[in-house]
């Protein structure tokens, strides 16, 4: 088993959420390794935020890309080689405020990434601004008084958009989140894990969700089943938090249709110059 460490110093605060989901994504390399899938094929891509330093503390090969910019770095890599397996760690902030566009395309045209969305339901490096996400009435540096909005639910945005993977985990919970990233990774099309991350220094929900969690039956599902599931937390806080791999369905990725154009139109030049010569 590859410790995957690197020489970076840790800085997340003590009890970050984001220590589970380090320990997790190792678990579930070093299972993807062991299966016979390359190191050099794995390639992470980051955003800003807290969630994305997790690419300092990885081996493995990564890109750090701009705000909310991540997800359409990492569909360009996909493209470019689509024997690569690529992975986007990013916060809710650069998911669901500045790179709401790139998700939803990316799920629309099922581009074969994995978006591992670290949910801490605020801006968290910048010390507590509220985002798309976060629970009406939360008190932040942005939202004193709290936040006037209703949250977004990205599980029900990510089925609209035709993800062909949703599922939700709990970063508390290693070996399930493990297992989560695993199948999210071997998935071939747009695999979006949302994952329950505290910030313990700004937004400490960790007895809240321990509280709440539960893992719900691995089973496949009904559309309207697996909406149901979805829409069984609000995001303000009623009702008890399923998780667990909600949807997946099989259909042909972007990079395979794409592949396919060009070869048509390799075809095509093939023959004008036949015909010209």
């Amino acid at each position: 088993m590859e410790s995957l460490e690197t020489h970076c110093p840790n800085t997340w605060c003590p009890g970050c959420g984001n220590f589970g989901v380090l320990a997790a994504i190792k678990k579930a390399v070093n299972s993807l390794l062991d299966q016979g899938v390359k190191k050099e094929n794995i390639v992470l891509v980051s955003d800003i935020g807290c969630s994305s330093k997790s690419t300092d503390y990885l081996d493995l090969n990564s890109f750090d890309s701009l705000h909310g910019r991540s997800i359409a770095t990492a569909a360009g890599v996909a493209l470019a080689n689509p024997d690569l397996k690529v992975i986007v760690f990013i916060g809710d902030g650069g998911a669901l405020n500045e790179g709401i566009a790139h998700l939803v395309h990316s799920a629309k045209r099922n581009s074969n990434i994995t978006v591992l969305m670290h949910n801490n339901r605020l801006f968290a490096l910048t010390t507590g601004q509220f985002t798309a996400v976060s629970p009406k009435g939360l008190k932040g540096k942005s939202t004193p008084s709290g936040a006037p909005e209703e949250p977004i639910n990205p599980l029900a945005l990510m089925f609209d958009s035709k993800a062909s993977f949703i599922a939700r985990a709990y970063s508390l919970k290693i070996d399930h989140l493990a297992s989560l990233i695993e199948k999210a990774i071997k998935h071939e099309g747009f695999s979006f894990v949302e994952i329950l991350q505290p910030c313990v220094s700004f937004f400490n929900n960790v007895q809240f969700y321990n509280e709440k969690v539960y893992e719900a039956e691995d089973k496949e599902r009904t559309l309207e089943e697996a909406r149901k599931l979805m829409e069984e937390w609000n995001y303000n806080g009623e009702g008890k938090i399923p998780l667990g791999l909600f949807y997946s369905k099989k259909r042909e990725t972007y990079e395979s249709l794409v592949n396919k154009l060009v070869k048509e139109k390799e075809g095509d030049i093939e023959k004008c110059l036949q015909i010209h010569l």
